[in-house]
């Protein structure tokens, strides 16, 4: 029980966060006649930098936010698996508790590798016909204008005639900004995490209470409550669940300190798990100097920490094809490296 409901508290997170992004990403793209969309998708190399530098930010929140900009088409597939590469989840705040130096150290690693590879990545779903993210249609910019910003008329005619749609979306908001205040979802209350989406959630109100209906039902509730966030709420508990469970029934540490000659090996393996978690466990022989730093950079190579589970929700292929290019990656990366002497 205790389980299920650690993967509700963090799963809700991760499921609202995206949720927010989404709406933020779809409402400026619309409120600029797709100017957001040209900023980003301005050329490959802007791609590469804008994703890589998200995915290094320590934390899984710029990776979600990569997954909104790659779903919606704004990043390539090379952009997305290369902010994978760069991102080290929720391990890098414990890194910098550690060993802050050779944290930020990493960091810088890998925003560069994340950058390089993007290109090498791009070139590779050419190479091998990838085509990214089929799975997500996204409605087009209508020609006329259906969003103003902060438009006081609005506000009190939608307020006025409020639709059911826009109550129940209102409703959800101001649910699960208690539930992040309280500390119910997410993480401690008094976190910058939480104190952040309880921001983000208060915005997001702001801005289904001013869209026009019609914005509010095609691109709010039809496209990204109905299509989207479902999904992405029960993949992302699911796969929560089945792990932490997995974790609480295998004992990964004393296993990887029985095995340490296929240690780098191991550590991009696990690695492919969703979750920040067991990259703890090379975070922690690292900085009790068990392992070099070759291990640790392989291992954050390979994993993501939650980044990819709202991914799942649209397609598993993309996925699998970015944690294969990464898991290549970095166990080539860690094996020249240890040979080395790192």
């Amino acid at each position: 029980m205790d389980i299920l409901f650690h993967s509700l508290k963090h799963g809700i997170m991760i499921s609202v966060f995206v949720f927010v992004m989404m709406v933020f990403v779809d409402y400026l793209n619309v409120l600029t006649g797709g100017g957001m969309s040209r900023i980003i998708k301005g050329g490959r190399w802007r791609q590469y930098f804008i994703a890589s530098f998200f995915g290094a930010v320590p934390g899984c929140l710029g990776s979600f936010m990569n997954v909104t900009f790659y779903v919606r088409g704004l990043i390539s597939f090379g952009a997305i698996a290369g902010s994978m590469l760069a991102t080290s989840g929720d391990a890098a705040f414990v890194m910098l508790a550690m060993f802050p130096g050779k944290a930020i150290l990493l960091f810088i690693i890998l925003f560069i590798m994340g950058f390089g590879f993007s290109f090498l990545y791009d070139k590779l779903a050419v190479f091998f016909k990838i085509k990214p993210c089929e799975e997500c249609k996204v409605i087009n910019i209508h020609k006329d204008s259906e969003c103003r910003l902060l438009n006081s008329g609005e506000i009190i005619k939608n307020l006025k005639n409020i639709s059911f749609q826009r109550f129940l979306i209102l409703l959800l908001i101001a649910v699960f900004i208690y539930a992040f205040l309280t500390g119910i979802a997410g993480h401690d209350k008094a976190s910058w995490q939480n104190i952040t989406l309880v921001s983000l959630l208060f915005l997001t109100g702001i801005i289904v209470i001013t869209v026009p209906e019609h914005y509010l039902e095609e691109h709010i509730w039809n496209h990204i409550l109905k299509k989207h966030f479902w999904k992405i709420l029960l993949w992302t508990v699911g796969a929560l669940f089945l792990l932490d469970t997995g974790l609480e029934l295998w004992n990964l540490e004393g296993f990887v300190r029985e095995h340490m000659l296929s240690v780098i090996f191991l550590a991009c393996l696990v690695g492919i798990i969703p979750d920040s978690g067991p990259h703890l466990i090379f975070v922690a022989m690292f900085a009790k100097g068990m392992v070099p730093f070759s291990v640790l950079l392989a291992s954050s190579i390979v994993q993501d920490g939650h980044g990819m589970l709202p991914l799942l929700s649209y397609t598993i292929k993309d996925p699998l094809k970015i944690k294969l290019f990464n898991f290549t990656v970095g166990v080539l990366t860690g094996f020249i490296l240890y040979s080395l002497g790192f």
